[in-house]
């Protein structure tokens, strides 16, 4: 079992992990470059809120989404 964690370890630390420690050392020159895993995250997440946004709009527009109040359980 002790292989088998340590070769996850590995894996993670060596491979997964590798581009982010050579992101590291352009921290200090660079601060865009360094933090392009962020932006890239950020307009990902913008992307995915309108989207998410145009499909609500879609089903109110279509009058799909049940409104009374037996809708939810919570209410």
């Amino acid at each position: 079992m002790k292989d088998l964690f340590e070769g996850i370890a590995y894996l993670f630390e060596e491979v997964l992990f590798a581009p982010f420690n050579a992101m590291r050392e352009l921290e200090l020159e660079n601060w865009t470059v360094a933090n392009t895993v962020n932006w890239l995250f950020m307009i990902i997440g913008a992307v995915a809120m309108v989207y998410w946004v145009m499909q609500l709009k879609k089903f109110n527009d279509n009058n799909e989404e049940s409104k009374d109040v037996t809708a939810h359980s919570y209410l």
